[in-house]
């Protein structure tokens, strides 16, 4: 993380983190999840009194403690109390950089928004190559039709990257590219997926 970020940017937001293992959010996604630890506690206890806003972000290294420098503003979209936490849905919004991050029970932390880039022609190769993915698993089309937050092209590359079968390091990949490069990575990805399964 950038320590030398100016901390009095106007654009800059200071936030409760959601930190997730195995798991990360993609702008125009959502994602369900159950809550326990006590610092994912106290991030819903305070977005449900200041916004409804968080940051998520995953795990760099669980261990340690050490987050992903790459993460997304959310919205707590709904939240129910179970007797040792809570099970959320989150709408993501758009990527940050976290800046710094402060541990005091929650973890807080100051991010600077990312741009997403214009995915140009890019997302054309994506959406077909997703496409051909949902024609071959054609009970994930309803799926992912519920899941989008987003009439945009760019909306279903994001849904593939937050919902299709890849490793948690892989997507979190995804997440630190750009819009333009994450459709080239999910495109090319999808159809080597595609053509792995059919061969099995």
């Amino acid at each position: 993380m950038n320590d030398e970020a100016d901390a009095s940017r106007p654009d800059h937001l200071l936030l409760p983190v959601l930190a997730l293992s195995d798991a990360c959010l993609f702008p125009e996604s959502s994602l369900q999840a159950v809550v326990s630890a006590p610092a994912a506690v106290q991030a819903v206890e305070i977005a449900q009194r200041c916004g409804r806003r968080l940051i998520v972000a995953g795990y760099r290294d669980l261990t340690s403690g050490l987050l992903h420098d790459i993460a997304t503003v959310a919205t707590l979209e709904a939240d129910a109390q179970l007797p040792d936490g809570f099970s959320v849905e989150l709408d993501g919004h758009s990527r940050v950089r976290l800046v710094t991050v402060v541990r005091a029970g929650a973890i807080l932390a100051e991010a600077a928004p990312l741009g997403e880039g214009d995915p140009g022609d890019e997302w054309g190769p994506a959406v077909e190559a997703l496409a051909r993915y949902i024609h071959a698993h054609t009970e994930l089309k309803a799926f992912l039709e519920k899941q989008r937050r987003s009439a945009e092209p760019m909306a279903w590359v994001n849904l593939a990257c937050q919902y299709l079968p890849i490793t948690a390091s892989a997507r979190q990949k995804l997440l630190e590219a750009d819009a333009p490069d994450r459709c080239l990575k999910i495109s090319r990805g999808l159809d080597a997926l595609l053509k792995k399964e059919q061969s099995a």
